[in-house]
């Protein structure tokens, strides 16, 4: 058979994803704080994007008064504070110059009186000095430092936060002069987190600085007696057992109970008592001692930055009983596209390729533009839809969450699946009962004992938090009664699946409850 080339004419239908779909793709699924930094690295990139500031002075004039009426108030005070400036300027100078004059009159003054008052002494205290000068003086005296209002930083007058490292550094200085100690001991502190514990091991240092061993150790030992009691442990039982040491409660017994800590976890006080030697009584106060202590010495210093949920979309009650559904407009960008400064850079281009260029950053900034509005009108459709779905739940609590998932809500604003997830995702809402992501919102259906309607996951997790937290030492609920209850609510529900939101509560057995609870843990 032979082999020959030919062409053929064939048509076909396929989807193809443009890069300005894949940017409003993109777009959709960015947090606020993501969204934030991808419009400033397209603004440095294409220069006919600019923000628009007009939008955000509007916006600070409305949140005043609404009218126009301060704006123009304000306008008048600054003019007279520009017309006056010159006349300030010259005030100030002259009252500067005034107050030097005075201050060197002043010294000279009390350096002549001085030396005819004590012409021998050099040594003359602040109260000998006092005397000499009229009582209003003083006063009078002004400082020489002067302070403008330009160089003027509030920041300068904030104390500096002190971190976990510069005190354990400014400690290692006082505790030893040998060089060597300091060197390993400030190796030793830069491998601390910020929990208080040691992260490298002893051989790795040593290896590191090329020191023995035995000399790491003794700096180690050395900072292990620094504040916060309990640092540069290389575990929990290391940094208890620091802290018991100093309070000089490290006893055998002590020593045993630290030794099985996986007990203590596990509430099995029965083996405790029989490792320890000890009766009920003590074991009770024992692990109280170790309850007083602090597991994470390090914590108090140099806390880490919490960046704070800043919600995407506001939701307060309406007089009238419904909701009022709006987008935050801090967390949306607003970017304009540059249209005079494109058409004057248009005129000047010759070349080609500059003309390319300037065509495609118009046509990349009036894309993002577009993306940006989309974006916010997506948002602002899927939010209001889950709020009309989960009115019960703004309205009366978690126990009323309907179960909802992603068809639903694709299907009521005539939506895609895929859509719904990429704006639910890293997106939250502020409503009266606290801040939730979108996701929130979205939990399976438990079906009910009755044939009523079904009852979300997320409200039954709830009622097994509530049922549990009300339990007594002598009424423990296993996971059997938790059921029954639960059945006879009308909620049909199986023992595992019990099981199972109670374990991601992290809330342990009905077992491990009664120990607690019975030893008063």
């Amino acid at each position: 058979m032979a082999l020959s080339a030919k062409l053929e004419l064939r048509q076909s239908q396929s989807l193809v994803m443009t890069p300005q779909l894949m940017q409003a793709i993109k777009l959709l699924q960015l947090s606020n704080l993501d969204l934030v930094a991808y419009v400033d690295a397209e603004m440095e990139r294409n220069p006919l994007l600019e923000r628009d500031e007009a939008a955000d002075a509007r916006e600070g004039e409305g949140s005043s008064d609404g009218n126009g009426s301060d704006a123009g108030e304000h306008q008048g005070e600054a003019d007279g504070h520009e017309m006056n400036g010159a006349a300030d300027g010259e005030n100030s100078d002259w009252l500067e110059t005034r107050l030097e004059t005075s201050a060197e009159s002043i010294a000279t003054k009390l350096d002549s009186d001085l030396g005819n008052v004590f012409p021998d002494d050099p040594g003359v205290g602040a109260q000998e000095i006092a005397p000499v000068l009229p009582a209003d003086s003083w006063a009078k005296a002004p400082s020489r430092q002067t302070v403008s209002s330009d160089d003027y930083n509030l920041e300068a007058f904030v104390a500096e936060q002190k971190t976990l490292g510069d005190h354990l550094v400014d400690q290692l200085m006082v505790a030893t002069a040998d060089p060597a100690l300091r060197m390993i001991g400030q190796t030793i502190i830069n491998e601390i987190d910020e929990t208080g514990y040691l992260r490298a091991e002893v051989e790795e240092i040593a290896e590191r600085l090329g020191a023995p061993a035995a000399l790491v150790e003794t700096a180690l030992a050395l900072v292990q007696t620094f504040e916060p009691s309990g640092i540069a442990a290389r575990d929990l039982a290391e940094c208890l057992g620091i802290q018991l040491r100093e309070r000089n409660r490290f006893d055998p017994a002590m020593a045993a109970l630290i030794a099985n800590l996986d007990l203590l976890a596990r509430r099995d006080l029965a083996a405790l008592r029989r490792l320890c030697g000890v009766d009920e009584e003590d074991l009770a106060e024992m692990i109280g001692e170790i309850k007083s202590l602090n597991p994470r010495p390090g914590s108090s210093f140099g806390p880490m930055m919490v960046q704070p949920v800043i919600p995407d979309v506001l939701v307060r009650p309406a007089p009238d009983g419904s909701w009022l559904i709006e987008l935050n407009s801090t967390t949306l960008p607003r970017v304009l596209v540059n249209q005079s400064y494109y058409v004057t850079v248009s005129r000047g281009s010759k070349k080609d390729h500059e003309k390319a260029f300037l065509a495609e950053c118009l046509q990349t900034a009036n894309w993002l533009v577009k993306s940006l509005d989309q974006r916010a009108k997506t948002i602002l459709k899927v939010a209001t839809e889950i709020v009309r779905q989960q009115d019960a739940f703004l309205a009366h609590g978690v126990e009323h969450l309907r179960p909802l998932n992603l068809k639903s809500i694709a299907d009521a604003i005539g939506m895609h699946e895929s859509t719904v997830s990429r704006v639910t995702s890293n997106k939250y809402i502020a409503t009266p009962r606290g801040i939730f992501e979108l996701k929130y919102f979205f939990t399976s259906a438990i079906a009910a004992a009755g044939g009523g309607e079904a009852h979300s996951a997320e409200a039954v997790r709830h009622r097994i938090r509530v049922m549990i937290d009300g339990e007594g030492p002598q009424n423990v609920l296993s996971d059997d009664t938790i059921v029954q209850r639960l059945r006879e609510s009308g909620v049909d529900i199986a023992r595992r699946t019990v099981a199972k939101y109670r374990e991601a509560l992290r809330i342990p057995s009905s077992v491990q409850r009664r120990r607690e609870k019975q030893a008063g843990l």
